[in-house]
């Protein structure tokens, strides 16, 4: 077994997107800051209402899929195929835009605390014009399973623990993407498998925590994409209080990455192709 190292650390930076929300993006801050197959990587979360109120209304996508997942309050989602659903504290989307999607994301409160994550995960060239799709994914429908000092929350992927195979909300696809929310009681450590093929990142957002490889401990870096190294385990210790984190993986898929703004392509002719079928309402037909 190889643990795996710290490679690259991406500092989230602070931006807007929709209508004005506050986000801090590390993946994705430039189209050139991206880990393959993962596109973005957005953090919201403010109490202060003005901060998200006007969401993200209509807006179209082709090419990739959409992650969001909600840690505090609730967001309003509804596309043009008619899927409707309301993320609540713990849910997460799953939108696969494929050849087209419109969609909204609209918070549902007027004051309180808005806080979570959207990751925009690629797709193959052979998977970009498959039809959209959806799943609205409860909190009790994500497993969670409790290692020593630990709580792990697997959105996606497959692990295997102490011998026993977890499969997450979400299972498959041609990347195999991991998505855990790992929960640290203070001085507890982790080790969690992510096999060799796999690219992977830590992203830290609450506490502090180290990345443990042998004798050596490196602090990992808060609201940034702590990118890591091959091998096939990461062992995670958190400090005096605690820690509570990200853990990001997938398959990379290793083709040419042509964005322009929510469509994402393989070439320019296929960007153009996507701006016309928007423009002329054949994007969602």
């Amino acid at each position: 077994m190889t643990l795996r190292a710290l490679k690259q650390i991406i500092p989230a930076l602070d931006t807007s997107d929709g209508a004005g929300v506050r986000i801090k993006r590390s993946i994705g801050q430039r189209q050139s800051v991206r880990m393959d197959p993962f596109l973005m990587l957005d953090e919201f979360g403010s109490d202060q209402p003005q901060d998200y109120i006007a969401g993200f209304p209509n807006h179209p996508h082709r090419g990739f899929e959409t992650v969001t997942y909600m840690i505090e309050g609730h967001m309003l989602h509804e596309d043009h195929l008619g899927n409707r659903g309301n993320l609540r504290n713990g849910g997460v989307q799953w939108m696969t835009a494929g050849r087209g999607i419109v969609h909204s994301e609209m918070p549902q409160q007027e004051s309180g605390v808005m806080r979570g994550f959207q990751l925009w995960l690629n797709l193959p060239a052979a998977e970009k014009m498959k039809p959209a799709g959806y799943q609205d994914i409860q909190p009790e429908d994500i497993p969670v399973f409790n290692p020593p000092g630990a709580s792990v929350k697997l959105i996606a992927g497959e692990m295997t623990v102490s011998g026993a195979r977890i499969s997450g909300a979400v299972v498959g696809g041609s990347t195999q993407p991991i998505y855990a929310d790992i929960h640290l009681e203070p001085n507890a450590q982790v080790c969690l498998p992510v096999a060799e093929p796999l690219n992977a990142m830590l992203y830290l957002y609450e506490g502090n925590a180290h990345l443990v490889t042998g004798d050596e401990r490196t602090g990992l870096t808060r609201s940034a994409a702590n990118v890591l190294a091959d091998g096939d385990e990461v062992v995670v210790a958190a400090g005096e209080i605690g820690a509570r984190l990200l853990l990001i993986a997938g398959r990379p898929i290793g083709e040419p990455v042509v964005q322009y703004g929510p469509f994402v392509m393989n070439t320019r002719d296929e960007i153009e192709q996507a701006l016309r079928d928007y423009q002329t309402g054949q994007l969602t037909a």
